[in-house]
């Protein structure tokens, strides 16, 4: 029997950074105040104009790969989790595995929104408990939402930052000591009207009139309940302790969904474990969505804060509703 590890870590912001002062000064009023105040974002790294997702993920690729001490030759499969990808078709993960020299690996791109890149770990994992083929597992969380936003709306242009992370998982003989544990997938479609991008689909085709809505663009339609991101994260992480037989206070890390460190807090409250078992990285980077799991797990990393034999949990949670749960022994 195999088991899923993860060899390595690795994440890659642009390098080009949008304080809150520029918001100040674009929108022509304080929400400076407001975003230290309750979201605790500072600032964030936006693209270049000719700066994309697949730039974005071919530098934390590579860095990954380096890490995990192999080529793109040794990778046999790439899965990459976005909801802003390079093209509708073809899929971002194909322009990756060229730009990688991944020769021997097959591509595909998952679309769960901001749940997307704890969606590809889980089957990038059981790819490699499946079947013997597959050895090198490449999975990716890649977001360029700065392409998508509306200037002149305060509610999304001042919250989303650009970024992408990535992991290598490796097939190692499965001793039970380490690797991937237990994951699950859920999904609240009541919810799928509430934001995204609408436009651009078979749905919506893109027209003038579509344009001049902003169809194109991220829209909140409506406001979410302010338990359900607390209130689900909580229980699937509590899913998820009983079905490996632990508590909460056992789990060394919780890497969870950066869109609101309130509610990340109150996850831990709601698990009774200390607040400082969550990695935060909004601060700096703003919310990266589909990659804001794997860059707060990389700065846990590079930090040296993840240690051998430590139990991560990684909850993500996006448009569809979708959220998705997985458990991992570094």
């Amino acid at each position: 029997m195999r088991n899923a590890v993860i060899a390595s870590v690795a994440a890659y912001a642009p390098q080009r950074k949008i304080s809150n002062q520029y918001f100040n000064e674009t929108l022509g009023e304080d929400v400076d105040s407001w975003l230290r105040e309750n979201v605790q974002i500072y600032e964030r790294r936006w693209c270049a104009p000719d700066e994309s997702t697949a730039d974005l993920c071919e530098h934390a690729a590579r860095q990954a790969l380096e890490r995990a001490g192999i080529s793109g030759a040794d990778i046999d499969l790439i899965v990459l989790s976005t909801d802003t990808p390079e093209f509708i078709s073809p899929s971002t993960a194909a322009v990756l595995q060229y730009r990688l020299g991944a020769t021997h690996a097959g591509t595909f791109d998952i679309n769960t929104a901001c749940a997307g890149f704890v969606t590809a770990l889980d089957v990038g994992a059981k790819y490699i408990r499946a079947d013997e083929r597959y050895r090198h597992v490449l999975v990716l969380g890649g977001y360029a939402m700065s392409k998508y936003l509306n200037p002149e709306d305060k509610k999304t242009v001042t919250l989303f930052g650009d970024g992408a992370g990535a992991v290598v998982l490796r097939a190692e003989s499965d001793s039970g000591k380490r690797g991937f544990l237990a994951s699950e997938l859920r999904t609240k479609g009541e919810y799928h009207g509430w934001m995204g991008i609408y436009g651009g689909g078979t749905h919506k085709p893109l027209t003038a009139e579509g344009l001049a809505r902003h169809e194109h663009q991220l829209q909140f339609v409506q406001r979410f309940p302010k338990t359900l991101n607390p209130e689900t994260w909580a229980d699937m992480a509590l899913a998820l302790c009983e079905r490996i037989g632990v508590t909460p206070a056992d789990v060394k890390h919780y890497f969870i969904t950066q869109i609101n460190i309130n509610s990340i807090f109150e996850t831990l409250d709601r698990l009774n474990v200390p607040r400082d078992r969550a990695t935060t990285i909004m601060h700096h980077f703003g919310y990266t969505g589909s990659a804001c799991i794997p860059m707060a797990f990389n700065e846990a990393w590079e930090k040296g804060q993840v240690q051998a034999g430590d139990l991560c949990f990684f909850i993500g949670s996006g448009g569809g509703l979708a959220f998705a749960s997985a458990a991992f022994r570094i």
